[in-house]
This record gives C-alpha cells, sequence and structure tokens, in this order.
C-alpha cells in the first residue's frame, strides 16, 4: 500500500510509515494511492460473510503485502471481536449500533485495529523506541484510545480533552486507567486541543526527543477499520433482501462519514450518505454555498461532534478530486440546534422506545427529514456511535431509569482519577510532555 499527501499527490510512502508519522510534513492527510475495488462477487455475496470475514478482505485488499494476510488475519480477530448490529425500527428504517465494544462507541473500531497495528510495527524493529501516541479528543476518541492502547507493550498515550466539555463517563474513561494512558485536560475547546497535537508533529524540535504518532481520525489506521461496519451492515441488510441503502452519519470531525465514504468508492452500493451535524455546521454551510468557512467550535449536547474545522474534509473532498459537484450527489447535509437534538431523542422513545445518545438522535433526524424530501423504495440506516449512558444529563429520569448501565461503567467508577490540567499555549504543553518523557 502507497500513500500520498492530500497537498502533494508526489509523495509515496508506505503504510508503516503513514501510520507512524500519522501527518505528512507539509500537513497534508495521507490517502491511498489506489483505492482498490473490491471484487463483485465478494460485494454480491456479504451476506455470507462475518464482520471479522468482511473485515480481513477489506483491510488485506487496502494494506496488501505491508502486512502478511495471516499476521492481518491474527489483528484484525482480536481487535474486531464485537459485534454492530443492524437493528429494524420499522419497515424502511434502521439503527446501526456501534457502541458494543469496550468503551461503548464506534470509535473502539478504529483505535483497536490501529493499536494492534503500531505493536505489530513496532515489535519487529531492531531497536524499538517508546512510540507516543498523541490525541486530542471531544469525547468518545479518547476513551477508544484509552482502551485499545491499554498495557500495549511500548507505547505510551497522552490524550487532550477540553475541560468541562465531554461528559463525567467519558472523563472517567480519559482519566482512571492508569497504566500508560495519561489525560490532561484543556482550558480551550476541542479545536484548540487538535491544534495543540498538530503543532507538535510539526515541532521538529521535540521529533528529536519523542516519537511521536497520532490515534485520531486523522491517522489513516484509523480510517480503514471504520469502513468494516459499512460493509458488515449492508451484509445484514442484504440478509433481509435489501440493496437500496441509505446510510445517515453523525458528523464531527467527519472520520466517520469518510470511512463510508471510502468503502463506496471500494464499491459499496449506497445510495446516499447524510452527513448530520450539530449547530458546528461547517460542512453543511459549505455544501449550500460552496464556500468553506470553519469557525470556532460551539459546546452542544453531541459534545463528540462540536468541531468548528473538521480535519477529515480535506480527505472526503480528495476522494472525490476536489468536485464539489460531484460530492453532492452522494452527500446530503443536515444540522440540528440542541432543542432539535431533544426532540428527536423524545421521538425515538416515545415512538420505538429506542434511547439514543445525542449524536445518534441528530442522525435519526437527518434520516427522517431525507426520506420525507425524498420518497421511494430504500431503506434508511442512522448510526448509532455511543452508547447513551455516557450522556445522562440530557435524559429524563424516566428514560435514565431504562438504560442499562454496562459493567466496564461500573467498575470505572470506583478506580481514582489522574489527570493535568493546562491552557491552550503550544510551549507549556511541548514543555510538560519533554518533562515527562521518561
Amino acid at each position: 500500500m502507497k500513500l500520498y499527501s492530500t497537498n502533494n499527490k508526489n509523495l509515496n510512502v508506505s503504510f508503516k510509515e503513514a501510520v507512524f508519522n500519522s501527518l505528512p510534513a507539509d500537513k497534508g492527510l495521507y490517502m491511498p494511492s489506489i483505492i482498490p475495488k473490491m471484487p463483485a462477487d465478494f460485494i454480491n455475496n456479504l451476506d455470507k460473510y462475518t464482520l471479522p470475514e468482511i473485515a480481513f478482505e477489506v483491510a488485506n485488499h487496502l494494506i496488501g503485502e505491508d502486512i502478511p494476510s495471516a499476521d492481518l488475519k491474527m489483528i484484525v480477530e482480536e481487535a474486531i471481536n464485537f459485534d454492530a448490529p443492524v437493528v429494524s425500527l420499522n419497515d424502511r428504517t434502521a439503527v446501526l449500533e456501534l457502541f458494543h465494544g469496550p468503551s461503548l462507541a464506534f470509535k473502539d473500531f478504529g483505535a483497536r485495529f490501529m493499536s494492534r497495528v503500531m505493536a505489530y510495527f513496532s515489535k519487529n524493529e531492531q531497536h524499538p523506541k517508546v512510540l507516543d501516541v498523541l490525541v486530542a479528543t471531544s469525547g468518545d476518541t479518547g476513551g477508544a484510545v484509552a482502551l485499545g492502547f491499554l498495557g500495549v507493550e511500548g507505547t505510551r498515550v497522552t490524550i487532550l480533552y477540553p475541560k468541562g466539555k465531554v461528559s463525567p463517563i467519558q472523563e472517567q474513561q480519559l482519566t482512571r486507567n492508569g497504566q500508560n494512558i495519561r489525560a490532561i485536560e484543556i482550558e480551550g475547546t476541542f479545536d484548540d486541543c487538535q491544534a495543540l497535537v498538530k503543532e507538535a508533529f510539526n515541532d521538529q524540535e521535540l521529533n528529536k526527543y519523542l516519537r511521536l504518532t497520532s490515534a485520531n481520525s486523522i491517522n489513516i489506521a484509523r480510517l480503514i477499520p471504520q469502513t468494516f461496519y459499512y460493509f458488515n451492515a449492508y451484509a445484514q441488510l442484504l440478509r433481509k433482501g435489501i440493496k437500496d441503502v441509505v446510510f445517515a452519519v453523525p458528523s464531527g470531525n467527519f472520520g466517520n462519514i469518510g470511512a463510508g465514504l471510502l468503502a463506496y468508492k471500494m464499491g459499496l452500493p449506497i445510495k446516499q450518505f447524510l452527513a448530520a451535524t450539530n449547530v458546528n455546521d461547517t460542512v453543511p454551510r459549505f455544501l449550500n454555498s460552496g464556500t468553506y468557512e470553519p469557525k470556532q467550535s460551539i459546546q452542544t449536547l453531541s459534545n463528540a461532534m462540536d468541531v468548528g474545522n473538521p480535519s477529515n474534509w480535506v480527505r472526503i473532498l480528495d476522494l472525490f478530486g476536489n468536485d464539489s459537484n460531484l460530492l453532492k450527489e452522494i452527500v446530503t447535509a443536515y444540522s440540528y440546534t440542541d432543542e432539535d437534538t431533544r426532540i428527536g431523542i423524545d421521538t425515538l422513545y416515545n415512538k420505538y422506545h429506542y434511547i439514543a445518545c445525542p449524536h445518534t438522535a441528530i442522525a435519526y433526524l437527518a434520516a427522517k427529514a431525507y426520506m420525507v424530501e425524498n420518497p421511494g423504495q430504500y431503506t434508511t440506516v442512522f448510526l448509532s456511535t455511543a452508547h447513551p449512558c455516557k450522556f445522562p444529563e440530557v435524559f429524563s429520569a424516566e428514560k435514565i431509569a431504562a438504560i442499562s448501565i454496562p459493567e466496564q461503567v461500573k467498575e470505572l467508577e470506583n478506580k481514582p482519577s489522574h489527570k493535568e490540567s493546562l491552557g491552550t499555549a503550544y510551549p507549556a504543553f511541548k514543555t510538560w510532555l519533554l518533562s515527562n518523557k521518561l
């Protein structure tokens, strides 16, 4: 597998280099030089494959010889060892539940796969250096990365999150694991956290002392495994005789829908993708006006989507040759307020007795709106990206009582919290990293 930078098509690096470097020096994002089409026989018979089998076939086609098939199969089977069911709400609407992994969020797919890929490449080096994984999180990424890398030999994880802008359970997942996981609360927004991480990667002096890599969705090893659940969802629908599918995707940093569009480019026959955002609506405004105007992120109930300048948008544009007209043929965007989100949560509960997290509710609203605007015989699947227990503050007492609390959440409650606090100035973050490198 060879990759180039979205800022330089002539760049040619290996999968291993892209995984460890995360960002090219020119500040673009890595993209596959060739996006292989999955064989028609595979697509037409997806219903005969299990999730681990689908994951292996897709990963093997993308990664190729960079990881031998037998080793890649072991990585996939260890990383993707939980379910992602499609749950039907009615004849034409279903929800893809992506919260059945260890951290109760869809990001378990990317974090677990990436951690094992990094461990695989590291152990085959003659003199491996401790791998410092930097990650900015607006909510669920940090928890997934913490559990994905927890105890992985030769790695050290530093998670930056905006103070007061993650839920209590999310913060527990960031600060209570210990071992090789470190958490820093930043007096700012997610965009500030992301800016600190990006500046660290581009700091040549810092990189002389630390071997830095990212676990955010800017890392190509996060994006690849997120394609797995789109193929697997389609497989489940095929078993019911359903072929015309629309995916509604909660979108913040746009890695999730970016993976879906990568799957589409690999031959998954999806009718339409719906990019569902909260009031951080940079992409919906772009698709409506043609002008890309990032703005400071605004805090909302759907905190994992509070991103004013989504990093993965350049990848999505790149997939379509930077032609926004081509992109608009397959992507429709919607944005919703917190009031809308609460209505979505209530509607799902009252109509289907289904409890959805705020991000999931926004995807449901987009699915509902699209179906009204586009009558036809197709099935709309909205993605449920996190377990509702992570957001107790948004639910009524009745809904809270109906939520089943997973055991891993109960275990965290009794563990001590460990975190550092920093402002948004990069020099202080750099000093902290250098002072805590042993």
